[in-house]
């Protein structure tokens, strides 16, 4: 990669002047210059919908539209069912809404591979006729022992020389559903001594008689993905089709449907058949995977951790998952920033979780507005104010965004502090309260301890304080208080639960080969929940953020999912700085 820079447009419309360069970006540069594709940039984000988006999907996601919209051209959303038995409707649903929240609109309308489920048919039979595809009766098995291996060639499969009226009858009557699943499937007819397997008569079609969450049971052929996506790229025009490394090996087969099938017929089903442009065969081009340390990403994994209810579903908040990390308080724009940070490579490599926490960290610290959260109480009695006090103190919302305005927080006789902020016998270096000691309650006055009040049992009850009333917004005389410390009145706060998540897995790779069972490294804190906590009326009041610095506790928003009338959470998103 390079260090030249080029200016791309955000969604928000405006230019980022910061946009590093890599071979992609070169390469359509590259494109654009000597007018291939008449100039035209156009990319599609091709999800699978048998599970919900990832961070690694983020990456791609962010390039496919980044790049179309650096250049003024277009990115299509396309979904590539073309497996019934492993998609639904719900993974397509949550891949449309998470796309959108991560700031992006795809051109037009979505788009499916089954839309051309019958274009595909009809280049199948182009095949067939031209005798480069063929029906075949092996199972499954079978066909893999014909395949071969790495050091050895594939065979023939016996049916390999059937006639072409013969496979051209026998592909329909699979359409019309007159064999059972997997009694033959079509397959191309290229080289089964290839050194690419990939090209050794790959499957095109196979028979699966279960239903379509698009097109119902009008169909029981599905093609293959490597089949669907080459042609559907070039019915929509795409001219740059960017891929992840292991679609490298596919590329052959990619080039090999394209160029094998008569372009005028590919042109003629195209998007661009009634328009003036060009029309020029796509081309893959491949580039690494985000993968991240002490993360699972694989799509099968991550469906068994939902079903064996090691989370509690695809937007549990330490799923690496867009819609647990947007539940858990990742902002659309740290993601986006972090995959420009991780930049675009042609070799895979694992990228350190710390540097998606410090994004998050960089963006929730310059917008998120600040309040006061505690998350274990003690009550402190501030013994020479009256008992009906109360006080309307104003605080910034923001310590260095005066836009941000300020909120005002009520201070009454009864406050809450966090235990932790309370030593009878501190230890050297303490800078909190200790009993005779004093402190400055954030925004607000200086206490000194006058009295520890426990119960029979010797456990603290409550701490009895004196407030210096000349020390408001001033330091008191003829002393040096160091210890701020954060608090909530009593009787003013807002009661609620606090659930703090951090890493999910204590390994770094929690994929490898050596773990046979993912729980042997699940981290057992990865969610500690938090009851009786109280916060600063603020966070409830008309137009309040969803997402908060509880100051010195770390970075919070609330639950929207989880939280009722009677009952709000709030979730941990990161911790103010790395614990590990």
């Amino acid at each position: 990669m390079t260090d030249q820079k080029s200016a791309s447009t955000t969604v928000d419309g405006a230019v980022d002047s910061s946009t590093s360069s890599n071979f992609i970006r070169n390469k359509i540069a590259d494109d654009i210059k000597q007018n291939k594709h008449g100039g035209r940039v156009h990319t599609r984000f091709p999800p699978e919908p048998n599970g919900y988006l990832h961070i690694g999907h983020a990456k791609s996601i962010c390039l496919n539209f980044g790049v179309a919209a650096e250049n003024s051209g277009l990115c299509n959303l396309r979904f590539d069912d073309t497996n019934p038995e492993k998609e639904s409707q719900e993974y397509v649903d949550a891949i449309k809404d998470n796309i959108s929240w991560l700031g992006f609109q795809w051109n037009g309308d979505v788009r499916y591979s089954s839309n051309y489920f019958e274009q595909l048919y009809a280049f199948a039979v182009q095949l067939i006729e031209s005798g480069k595809a063929y029906v075949c009766d092996l199972s499954a098995n079978e066909a893999r022992e014909y395949r071969g291996s790495l050091t050895q060639p594939g065979r023939n499969s016996p049916h390999r020389d059937r006639s072409i009226e013969e496979n051209r009858d026998l592909f329909e009557r699979m359409r019309t559903g007159e064999f059972a699943d997997g009694h033959c499937s079509l397959r191309a007819k290229i080289d089964m001594a290839s050194p690419n397997i990939n090209m050794r008569d790959p499957v095109l079609y196979r028979i699966r008689h279960i239903e379509h969450h698009q097109t119902g049971t009008q169909w029981c052929i599905y093609p293959t993905y490597d089949y669907t996506h080459c042609l559907s790229d070039a019915i929509e025009g795409i001219t740059h089709s960017l891929c992840t490394l292991e679609f490298e090996d596919h590329r052959p087969l990619y080039d090999w449907i394209l160029h094998t099938l008569e372009i005028a017929s590919i042109a003629g089903a195209s998007d661009l058949a009634d328009t003036d442009s060009e029309y020029v065969l796509p081309e893959q081009t491949e580039f690494a995977k985000l993968k991240l340390n002490h993360t699972i990403v694989g799509k099968r994994k991550l469906k068994e951790m939902v079903e064996t209810n090691v989370v509690t579903g695809w937007d549990d908040p330490r799923m690496p998952t867009l819609a647990g990390m947007r539940r858990r308080g990742f902002t659309a724009a740290a993601l986006r920033n972090f995959c420009e940070s991780v930049g675009v490579a042609r070799s895979d490599s694992i990228v350190d979780l710390g540097m998606l926490e410090h994004a998050i960290r960089d963006d929730l610290d310059k917008n998120s507005p600040r309040a006061m959260c505690v998350l274990n109480p003690v009550t402190v009695v501030l013994t020479n104010l009256p008992d009906e006090h109360l006080q309307i103190l104003s605080m910034a919302n923001h310590p260095k965004v005066d836009e941000m305005g300020r909120r005002s927080v009520p201070l009454t006789k009864r406050v809450v502090i966090d235990r932790s902020d309370f030593e009878e016998l501190p230890v050297q270096g303490f800078k909190r309260l200790i009993a005779g000691g004093e402190v400055r309650l954030r925004g607000a006055y200086v206490i000194k301890c006058i009295d520890v009040i426990k119960d029979d049992a010797g456990e603290l009850v409550e701490l009895h304080c004196s407030v210096d009333l000349d020390t408001l917004g001033k330091k008191p005389e003829g002393r040096k208080v160091k210890g701020v410390i954060h608090w909530v009145s009593e009787a003013k706060g807002i009661p609620l639960n606090v659930r703090l998540y951090d890493r999910l897995f204590t390994v770094e790779n929690p994929e490898s080969k050596d773990i046979e069972d993912i729980r042997e490294c699940l981290n057992e804190d990865s969610l500690i929940e938090i009851t009786s906590c109280i916060a600063e009326p603020s966070i409830m009041e008309e137009g309040a953020s969803s997402s908060y610095q509880f100051e010195r506790e770390g970075y919070y928003c609330l639950d929207e999912k989880e939280s009722s009338e009677n009952k709000l959470v709030f979730n941990r998103t990161i911790t103010l700085r790395d614990s590990w």
